[in-house]
């Protein structure tokens, strides 16, 4: 067997995710969630989005496997007929969408920052790094419901609810960039002093072309961890969002919206409607923290 300390930080990486059947589970799980959100138009049974395709005669059907379930709906239907099996897959893919594009926004406006902070140092470095402590000091929870105020505020019901996905990602974004900030900050500090950076300033390379050439690349291991575990909390913050009823509407509901949805007939008997959706939710936010969480580990040289 090849010795982990030996390895090439690629072969490392593979031996770790091949001893870990936490990471392989959790791998699979986040590969069957991406998998089923993009096939979602073909592995659902109707487009819960569409009106057209809804009957409210087919409201609050119980799950298949009950007595007055029907086979048609697998894991039942919602108060306006939505089949809860095609919701959730489509639910999954707003989700996904929200919590990826989130992600990489805050990601690549706290690189730009950490990146500019840490290697112009100066008022430059102070000016940015108080900015994003004063934000750390504001719930991301708060920000984006200020965000979705102000967006409210200005806009018409229509037209909010025209860009409500794109409001979101910005929201969701723009709470967490300054983690990242911090972090890139950190590691271009270490990376500044390094001999490559000296050598390049001395063949005369361009300030841009060292940071983004040479001392980037080294920072990714940082920020690639820290993107995999924000990935999962932004899940969790738009589903948050949504059951708050400032997130999506409930015409293209996400997993959040269709928990909130839900749980008005939670006392009422119709279980599936909220339990399903939770389900689902949980799933994905776990798998995708538990391969975060790995991938911190398997990262980390003082754990080889």
């Amino acid at each position: 067997m090849t010795n982990v300390l030996s390895a090439s930080p690629r072969a490392a990486l593979w031996i770790s995710f091949r001893q870990s059947p936490l990471a392989i589970v959790a791998t699979g799980l986040v590969l069957t969630f991406l998998l089923c959100a993009f096939l979602a138009p073909w592995l659902a049974t109707q487009n819960p989005f569409d009106p057209i395709n809804l009957e409210l005669m087919n409201s609050f059907l119980p799950p298949a496997w009950t007595t007055e379930g029907s086979s048609t709906f697998i894991l039942g239907t919602d108060d306006q007929g939505r089949d809860m099996w095609s919701a959730i897959l489509y639910g999954s893919r707003i989700s996904l969408t929200v919590g990826l594009s989130a992600v990489a926004f805050s990601a690549t406006l706290g690189i730009t920052v950490g990146l500019i902070a840490g290697y112009a140092g100066g008022w430059a470095e102070t000016l940015l790094m108080r900015l994003a402590d004063v934000q750390l000091t504001i719930p991301a929870l708060l920000i984006a419901l200020m965000v979705d105020g102000l967006s409210r505020a200005v806009l018409s019901p229509e037209a909010h609810d025209g860009i409500a996905l794109y409001m979101l990602i910005f929201a969701i974004g723009i709470a967490d960039w300054p983690q990242y900030a911090r972090v890139v900050r950190s590691a271009t500090l270490v990376q500044k002093q390094s001999g490559y950076v000296a050598q390049a300033k001395l063949s005369g390379a361009s300030s841009v072309a060292i940071v983004f050439g040479h001392i980037l690349p080294n920072v990714m291991t940082s920020v690639l961890v820290l993107a995999t575990l924000g990935l999962a909390l932004a899940i969790i913050a738009e589903a948050t969002l949504s059951f708050l009823g400032v997130g999506m509407p409930p015409t293209t509901p996400s997993l959040g919206t269709l928990i909130r949805i839900g749980n008005d007939y939670l006392f009422s008997g119709e279980w599936w409607i909220t339990l399903f959706p939770s389900l689902a939710l949980v799933m994905l936010a776990l798998s995708v923290n538990l391969l975060g969480d790995w991938l911190r580990d398997a990262l980390n040289p003082r754990l080889r």
